[in-house]
């Protein structure tokens, strides 16, 4: 991916951002015989965001769902930062650069729906998996060429790898 952004921008990133449903999977949800939800990831993801938090960048997830299997997959990849149930991620996403010391300038975020718009308008470096909805797609500096769940996050980190110098 040919970031829209210099690679300085991409050397200063301290802090990337990602939403859940959408992004980290392809949005649908199976549910089980006994209601409890499911959600798959994709291992090439996982692998890049391992390379980019190895790089030097705190990564976050921002959801507005709140369910375990977040919270299992970020321990498994050794994300810390991890905010469940906030529809407000513009806000989230602020609070938690704020409390990181990180600002606007040094910040990426990765949505694909409505609610993800304002942490996209954050943000410095705005990404959109091609299968995000028309007004994430709008809002972001990048769309990506895979779509949600289907290693657009890899498609992400491998690109901010390049531009910082770190593939």
């Amino acid at each position: 991916m040919t970031l829209l952004v210099s690679s300085a921008d991409a050397r200063n990133l301290k802090l990337m951002a990602f939403d859940v449903d959408g992004v980290l999977t392809d949005g649908r949800l199976y549910y089980g015989p006994d209601g409890e939800a499911l959600k798959v990831f994709n291992t090439l993801d996982g692998h890049g965001l391992k390379k980019l938090a190895a790089s030097g960048v705190t990564l976050a997830l921002i959801t507005g769902r709140d369910t375990p299997m977040v919270a299992r997959r970020a321990t498994e990849l050794g994300i810390q930062h991890v905010i469940q149930g906030r529809e407000d991620k513009g806000v989230a996403l602020a609070d938690l650069a704020a409390s990181l010391g990180v600002t606007a300038r040094e910040t990426g975020y990765a949505g694909d729906d409505e609610p993800d718009v304002p942490a996209l308008q954050w943000a410095q470096i705005a990404f959109a998996p091609s299968s995000g909805h028309d007004c994430a797609r709008a809002a972001a500096d990048h769309v990506t060429r895979n779509r949600g769940g289907e290693g657009a996050v890899r498609e992400i980190c491998d690109a901010l790898l390049e531009h910082r110098g770190d593939a």
